[in-house]
């Protein structure tokens, strides 16, 4: 027999190093998985308290708008917005948000008006705003007074009369920072609040720098937790305030993705998330090579949204804003199961 002899100590040897690797993979030496969770809690409104946290609350939004990104114009007509809102609430929408200003990127939303004598710029003043909501919040509560409503605005004039009218909930999406009168409207009101993570105004959004994923959560952190503090220095009960990390206000495309995968480290802060995802512009971006190279339209996002909400959820998601509520009040009720089994 010719070649080198076969040492049969080193091919034992090779043998025991083998087993010992792939008995150390399969040992409990592997890092601990953090169990799911959300935070529970009570929400309390203005007229009524929710509980939070034991399933997904599923908010159906009404866009009373002629230029919102997903369905601008669709529910311009009061009888048509009044009517719709109440077919998500057929379908099992928990509350409704509704919201008479967009604020989709390249607009104007959350600037002043210009002063006298300079170009006007294309804002919706709160007479507008009014004009468009006011109607449809009062069909929508003379059809369904149980219904639960949100008004999502950052201006307090608005803010004020659609409590008036009947509002429960204030859904400001920059998060106190666009009005200085907004805190004390809502403390004012003793209404719930939404206060939104929002980076610069829509108008920046396009040219705005892409920040790492690290310094992106601090920003989202930091932001959260200067909007918590005006709420206290206001006298807002921390139990009235519901947190949204604000995807797509002010997140460049990927940055979106970094904040899902690590939303659940927002909290830490103590209080209840809603994610609104549906539809969203960073989706489309990533369904292109589906679509020719273009984004997908937003006709054809609502597979995505329902992937990006079932994740928001298993992240710590307590409330999820949609535009198709049935298909959300499915998946909601997936991801609560693994929830309730975790």
């Amino acid at each position: 027999m010719c070649g080198v002899p076969l040492n049969r100590n080193v091919v034992l040897g090779l043998s025991i190093r083998r087993e010992t690797a792939l008995e150390k993979s399969m040992s409990n030496e592997q890092p601990e998985m953090k169990p799911l969770s959300r935070t529970p809690g009570l929400w309390r409104l203005r007229t009524r308290t929710l509980a939070l946290g034991q399933r997904t609350l599923i908010v159906g939004v009404v866009n009373i708008t002629p230029d919102s990104f997903s369905d601008g114009g669709l529910f311009l007509d009061p009888a048509a917005a009044i009517a719709h809102g109440i077919s998500l609430l057929d379908e099992g929408a928990d509350l409704l948000d509704l919201g008479a200003e967009s604020t989709r990127p390249g607009s104007n939303a959350g600037l002043k008006p210009a002063a006298a004598g300079s170009e006007p710029r294309p804002t919706v003043s709160a007479g507008q705003e009014q004009t468009r909501l006011l109607p449809v919040l009062e069909g929508i509560l003379a059809a369904r007074p149980e219904a639960v409503v949100s008004v999502d605005t950052y201006k307090a004039a608005t803010a004020r009369a659609a409590c008036l009218a009947g509002a429960e909930i204030l859904n400001d999406v920059s998060g106190f920072s666009w009005d200085p009168e907004m805190a004390e409207t809502c403390t004012d009101a003793g209404c719930g609040v939404v206060l939104m993570h929002t980076r610069g105004r829509p108008e920046e959004w396009r040219t705005q720098a892409q920040l790492a994923p690290d310094e992106l959560l601090r920003s989202v952190r930091s932001g959260l937790q200067a909007s918590l503090a005006s709420a206290e220095a206001a006298g807002i009960s921390l139990e009235a305030v519901v947190l949204d990390p604000g995807y797509g206000f002010g997140k460049r495309l990927d940055e979106n993705y970094t904040l899902l995968a690590r939303q659940a480290e927002l909290l830490q802060l103590g209080r209840p998330l809603l994610a609104g995802l549906s539809r969203k512009s960073f989706m489309a971006r990533t369904l292109a090579p589906l679509y020719a190279g273009r984004d997908a339209p937003v006709n054809a996002r609502e597979t995505a949204s329902v992937a990006a909400l079932v994740t928001a959820i298993l992240h710590g998601a307590s409330l999820v804003r949609v535009h198709t509520v049935r298909l959300a009040v499915e998946a909601a009720r997936i991801a609560d199961a693994v929830l309730a089994a975790n």
